[in-house]
């Protein structure tokens, strides 16, 4: 998909975002969901939604939901470092199919990093264990503050 065209209500993330579709849930708001990928690229891959939007990537999202949105990437991301201590963090966003953007509705990857790790290529792995997804969430929620 190109960067521009109109939001799927029936994407996936959407789709968790009304309880139609499961996830390992880490975090909750008013105003974001966080749980975690799964089709990871590393142990601990964590996404973070916007709850309320209706736009396709980054570049469309309204700025009211943009301010909550970072907060609760950087909220989960120090709980994701807490939880799992890992030399370092990349936390990235894709926009568009070129960029490597699969689901169209706006969101930030978590990755934790240590050294000496691979990390696979952005969806291109098998899906995880779900009883691990949700073991990894629970200790990442455990370290919200």
């Amino acid at each position: 998909m190109s960067l521009d065209g109109t939001y799927d209500p029936n994407n996936i993330f959407a789709k968790i975002l009304r309880g139609e579709a499961p996830c390992a849930r880490v975090f909750e708001d008013d105003h974001v969901l966080s749980f975690m990928d799964v089709f990871p690229q590393v142990k601990g891959h964590t996404l973070v939604i916007p709850k309320h939007s209706s736009a396709r990537n980054l570049l469309e999202e309204e700025p009211q939901v943009l301010s909550p949105l970072i907060l609760g990437v950087q909220r989960v991301a120090r709980a994701v470092r807490a939880a799992l201590e890992p030399d370092g963090l990349v936390i990235t966003q894709f926009n568009g199919t070129a960029a490597g953007q699969t689901v169209f509705h706006p969101h930030f990857h978590i990755l934790p990093r240590w050294d000496g790790v691979a990390v696979g290529r952005h969806a291109s792995g098998g899906m995880a264990d779900p009883a691990e997804l949700k073991a990894l969430a629970e200790q990442i929620a455990a370290q919200i503050t």
